[in-house]
């Protein structure tokens, strides 16, 4: 199958409301990307009150607790049709708040508890302390082996069950400050703390989002065309190993 023939859909969820430290890099980055090897991307925003199609990937960013509120109703109206979508392997990736709620729920201090969507066996609730700086994690399905990013959160997130850590911090808190996880992974399904944005320091991952939604369309492994990611790549490894 020629590369020009080929297309994804990318649904970004909630943007006006969940955009904090540039996560909109993330959805520049796999639409360039995409671009750049002359795979054809639909894209769609949406936002309250919309309903969603069947997308590839869907892509949701991390907001403050208010802002988490409002979308946190909104997207449970919506737990069954991606329940199904994560079931039929579309790629999901979600950054800080709306990796929260990708959970069963956040417990926020002194306020009502947020239901998620359980797309993740996780639950998150609030600390009491700030996790806030750069971090540098170990990843053991992708190379380079190394993600890195910034990480601004209180909010303490433990995994479950067949849900399984994203990578291992060499530098920074991660989930919870405790058991040295970062992020987390089911099925096709991510999340992590990691802002920045997340795609453009991590090229390797962005790629891997890219062939997992080529096989979800197309039923079969598609290899992608290499980039020139010398900018991208060093960049990424300037940040290896380097606190706040």
């Amino acid at each position: 199958m020629e590369e020009r023939h080929l297309k994804i859909s990318i649904a970004h969820l909630y943007p006006k409301l969940l955009n904090l430290y540039g996560d909109i890099g993330n959805i520049i980055t796999l639409k360039k990307r995409c671009e750049w090897r002359g795979i054809e991307v639909e894209f769609e925003e949406i936002n309250i009150g919309d309903s969603i199609k069947e997308h590839d990937i869907y892509f949701i960013g991390g907001g403050q607790d208010k802002q988490q509120e409002e979308v946190a109703g909104e997207l449970y109206k919506q737990k069954s049709f991606l329940t199904d979508e994560r079931d039929k392997n579309a790629v999901f990736l979600g950054i800080c708040g709306g990796y929260q709620l990708f959970g069963h729920y956040y417990q926020p201090h002194n306020k009502e508890k947020l239901n998620g969507i359980s797309l993740m066996d996780s639950y998150t609730v609030a600390g009491d302390k700030r996790f806030i700086g750069n971090v540098t994690a170990n990843i053991d399905f992708l190379t380079p082996n190394t993600l890195v990013g910034f990480e601004n959160h209180s909010g303490l997130t433990y995994l479950q069950g067949e849900t399984k850590p994203l990578a291992h911090i060499v530098v920074g808190n991660g989930n919870n400050g405790k058991d040295k996880t970062e992020g987390a992974r089911y099925k096709n399904v991510f999340g992590t703390y990691l802002h920045g944005s997340f795609l453009p320091k991590n090229p390797h991952f962005a790629d891997y989002m890219i062939e997992l939604a080529l096989e979800k369309r197309y039923g079969e492994k598609i290899p992608l065309a290499q980039l020139d990611d010398t900018i991208e790549l060093s960049t990424h490894n300037s940040l290896v190993g380097k606190s706040y």
